[in-house]
């Protein structure tokens, strides 16, 4: 009787996090709140942390959007991050722009050959 061999050793999501300032030409990025389009055509020049990790992300969760606090306010949807090396949701919720006319570039996670590299979100 001939035995299978083992099965293969998990893969361990291997985090590296560096924080890059890069200057953008500018960047045009849009968020709709109630029926309005917020667009911004402004240059970044902000510090972005960045996540790496071989471990994919889960599907997005669906959320209940509540009540908009004021015209003002922009929905800044959930998303996952990583920390203490697993995936964490982070619920949605309405936030105050910083200034007038600041624009929400929401975090992300983009498939790089075999690992996947999140940026987090920030205020353009």
């Amino acid at each position: 009787m001939v035995s299978a061999p083992p099965p293969p050793t998990p893969t361990r999501a291997v985090t590296t996090t560096t924080t890059v300032t890069t200057p953008a030409p500018a960047v045009q990025s849009a968020v709709v709140v109630g029926g309005t389009t917020y667009v911004s055509n402004t240059p970044s020049n902000q510090a972005v942390s960045t996540t790496i990790i071989t471990q994919a992300p889960p599907a997005l969760q669906q959320e209940v959007v509540l009540a908009q606090p004021s015209p003002k306010h922009v929905w800044l949807a959930g998303y996952w991050t990583w920390r203490n090396e697993q995936y964490q949701w982070m619920a949605g919720h309405w936030e105050l722009p910083p200034s007038s006319g600041a624009v929400w570039v929401a975090p992300r996670w983009e498939q790089r050959d075999n690992a996947y590299k999140f940026t987090e979100g920030y205020w353009n």
